[in-house]
């Protein structure tokens, strides 16, 4: 048998620990890799099937619904109106390593007039019903419109008994209702408010950080220390303010503290999706999807 020196023996053990240390890497790497998703909201005009394929291309894991080929109601959508259907749906996801994130409800829970109300509540439970059939963990809600003065604890009230009604309903299933940093509850102490007043195992809440800043000014590491115990989804997006009006721009173009709010998550160890809400459904005049929804994985990595 050959002799192996010290020397040659030392450096083949160090090429081979070195090898191991990269794979390792390579797999804790991968492993802590970030969840991204985008909404829907961002591509109106596509079809489910090129949807899925453009999540998939271009480093995508998750897809956020809301609405599909300008069809807001999923539960009139094609992909989801009978249990066939639903079930080449999730074939067509899993195909493409993809999984339903989110699905975003019209839901609105300040409503007074009893009839507006329960038509709301009636559709965020259709969602709820949806959601679990098709193993997506979230729908989200809006809490949406506080008035000022006599009105404003009662609306806050309704908002969450809301929260709470739809909770319930979800109990037993997999999926959680999530209220939206949206509308006129964008200040840390009433949504801090609403959520330990709403808390259960199945409400939580979606940190839209734009929503809240453009408003509010509140730093994102003040915002998430308070509300971080309720936030299991996100909404990422950046704007321009012009004359206090925000105009969406592409991620790390605008005036916002998004990254600041994205590397708090990062350290605190969030573990939910960063989906993007690109905003073209209401805004038809920000550049189009083929060019937003393939720079959000690039332009989110230097915050991560």
């Amino acid at each position: 048998m050959k002799k192996i020196s010290r020397r040659i023996f030392i450096q083949n053990s160090s090429l081979a620990m070195a090898g191991v240390m990269a794979a390792n890497q390579s797999f804790s790497f991968k492993k802590n890799e970030a969840h991204l998703s985008f909404s829907t909201l961002g591509c109106p005009k596509w079809a489910f099937p090129d949807i899925v394929v453009f999540a998939s291309k271009h480093g995508y894991s998750g897809l956020e619904l809301r609405g599909i080929a300008g069809e807001l109601d999923l539960n009139k959508c094609n992909e989801f109106n009978s249990a066939e259907n639903i079930s080449a749906t999730l074939k067509m996801m899993d195909d493409h390593k993809l999984q339903f994130v989110d699905l975003g409800s019209s839901c609105e829970l300040h409503h007074t007039d009893p009839e507006k109300r329960k038509t709301n509540l009636d559709g965020g439970k259709k969602f709820i019903d949806l959601a679990q059939k098709i193993n997506c963990p979230y729908i989200r809600v809006f809490p949406n419109k506080i008035p000022d003065g006599a009105e404003r604890d009662a609306t806050i009230n309704l908002i969450i008994q809301g929260l709470i009604e739809l909770g319930e309903y979800a109990k037993g299933s997999k999926v959680t209702v999530l209220m939206e940093s949206h509308g006129d509850a964008v200040h840390v102490n009433d949504l801090l408010h609403i959520m330990q007043n709403a808390a259960g195992p199945n409400t939580g809440m979606i940190w839209d950080v734009v929503n809240m800043w453009t408003i509010t000014k509140e730093p994102p590491a003040m915002v998430y220390d308070q509300l971080k115990k309720y936030i299991k989804h996100t909404h990422i997006k950046d704007a321009k303010l012009v004359d206090g009006v925000p105009h969406y721009v592409l991620l790390g173009t605008g005036d916002t503290p998004i990254g600041d709010a994205v590397k708090i998550l990062r350290k605190e160890g969030y573990t939910g999706y960063y989906s993007f809400e690109w905003e073209k459904l209401w805004h038809p005049e920000i550049p189009e999807p083929e060019v937003a929804l393939a720079d959000f994985p690039t332009a989110i990595k230097k915050y991560l």
